[in-house]
């Protein structure tokens, strides 16, 4: 159950832990936490994905470690146990980014899910919303990283010649194939040797919930030329918008668990 709908989510906002995980990118000039204490969805904890990333890393927010994750998730008060259901009001569906990480760091796969279309169709159905402050309780999480879910550049690199899976970019095809210059300084444009190029908004309708699963496996059948595999790596500017793709492909592959070069363009086109 990777996408929930707005009706079962009123249906059941008492029995899950719901989690705002909106992300802008810089030149918007949004402020995601001062939305978020403005409106948000009743009884939503907020995930600052800047700030819940490797803040040793150069690169931007990276996955953290063990350790990290496992401070930030007690801090909100999040259990092992608990039926998270995640959203976001941002344009790029940000909240996929963290459906994987809980994914990378041993959460039920079955209790993670993307409230399909965000707050931006919650708010269209006038459905509830609040500007309470939440109060969290402490808890123990304990995570298990899932180190196979993840790509380094060395991988990356190995596999342009060895060819051992599929790289599929979620960037504009503008920026994939080098015509348009890349939104952070120091990164060069271009895209990964022999990967595919399949823009993200590709798959989402203009209410930001997913298309249907038909439209979603037409698509990626059309850009691989071939049958849906699990073999698939998922790439992006820097890790977000891969996170999209990656859940799109869990819907037409329930098989399938999210794989993302962390890096990613921002990475990998360094000057």
């Amino acid at each position: 159950m990777s996408l929930v709908s707005t009706d079962w989510l009123e249906k059941n906002l008492k029995k899950i832990k719901l989690i705002d995980c909106s992300w802008h990118l810089p030149s918007s000039k949004r402020d995601p936490y001062k939305e978020y204490i403005y409106e948000h969805i009743p009884n939503a904890i907020f995930f600052d994905l800047d700030k819940n990333s490797d803040q040793n890393s150069d690169l931007p927010h990276m996955l953290p470690n063990k350790n990290s994750w496992e401070k930030i998730l007690s801090s909100m008060g999040i259990s092992n146990e608990d039926n998270l259901i995640i959203y976001d009001n941002s344009d790029l569906i940000s909240s996929c980014r963290c459906w994987y990480s809980f994914i990378y760091f041993g959460h039920n796969p079955k209790l993670v899910s993307i409230l399909n279309g965000g707050l931006k169709k919650w708010k269209l159905e006038n459905r509830s919303i609040s500007n309470n402050k939440i109060r969290t309780n402490k808890s123990n999480y304990i995570a298990k990283e899932n180190k196979e879910l993840v790509k380094d550049k060395k991988q990356i690199d190995e596999n342009i010649l060895k060819k051992k899976f599929k790289v599929i970019d979620a960037r504009s095809k503008a920026r994939f194939e080098g015509k348009e210059k890349e939104p952070r300084e120091g990164v060069r444009s271009g895209s990964i040797p022999n990967s595919y190029c399949l823009p993200f908004k590709e798959l989402i309708n203009k209410n930001y919930t997913f298309k249907e699963k038909n439209e979603i496996s037409k698509k990626f059948k059309n850009i691989l030329k071939s049958e849906i595999s699990s073999n698939v790596v998922f790439s992006c500017g820097s890790g977000v918008t891969a996170a999209v793709l990656a859940l799109a492909y869990s819907l037409i592959d329930n098989t399938y668990r999210p794989v993302i070069y962390d890096g990613s363009w921002a990475e990998y086109g360094k000057d």
